[in-house]
């Protein structure tokens, strides 16, 4: 079993309350970052620096150092972001302890990721290629289908082997899809992750 990654970069000033992100690897955490920077660009490097990788879905992992931070961060708060997976929907129980979950509604969290103008960006292709869209036609769920996309694996689509990467010939960056995805572009989940993380850092919405 892996250690967990924790980067020892502390936030500093008093009024960022002490939370720690919780995500299940290296990849969530790049779609993370990207999509951090863009919705509160002043707290993102901080945020992700003092994220912990728990190899996996391992909310149990996650409570456990969590408790241990306590010892020495009475105060602390944290948030842990799961993706959906089999379809399980109740969170672990933290004990009455100041640790929040938050389940993707789709799948995964590249499940976010599958807009093809954002793809499109992401790769170079000009203003107007349907090249992605066309290729994506047939194999997405529609917008308001969210059930088919509970059960889309988007990590297939994604992954080397996957539709889009033999397609195009070329593995896909999936941390600059995030970052080239536009703010109206991402669904409502995502945005719900982020005013989640405001409320607990104690941050009014951008405006």
């Amino acid at each position: 079993m892996s250690q967990l990654d924790v980067d020892s970069t502390r936030r500093r000033g008093p009024a960022a309350p002490p939370l720690t992100l919780y995500v299940e690897g290296p990849q969530d955490r790049s779609i993370l970052r990207a999509w951090a920077y863009r919705f509160m660009p002043s707290r993102a490097r901080a945020l992700l620096q003092t994220s912990v990788i728990l190899g996996g879905r391992r909310p149990a992992r996650a409570i456990e150092d969590f408790r241990r931070r306590l010892d020495t961060e009475p105060e602390a708060r944290a948030l842990c972001v799961l993706d959906r997976d089999d379809g399980e929907e109740r969170p672990p129980d933290a004990n009455g302890y100041a640790m929040d979950f938050f389940t993707w509604g789709r799948r995964h969290i590249e499940s976010y990721l599958l807009v093809p103008d954002a793809i499109r960006r992401a790769i170079g292709l000009p203003d107007g290629d349907r090249s992605i869209a066309r290729l994506l036609d047939g194999h997405l769920p529609s917008a308001g289908d969210e059930s088919a996309w509970r059960r889309l694996d988007a990590k297939r689509v994604l992954s080397s082997r996957g539709l889009l990467p033999l397609a195009l010939g070329r593995p896909l960056p999936l941390a600059r899809i995030a970052r080239a995805t536009r703010e109206q572009e991402l669904h409502s989940d995502v945005h719900a992750l982020f005013e989640r993380l405001r409320e607990l850092l104690g941050e009014a919405k951008a405006r």
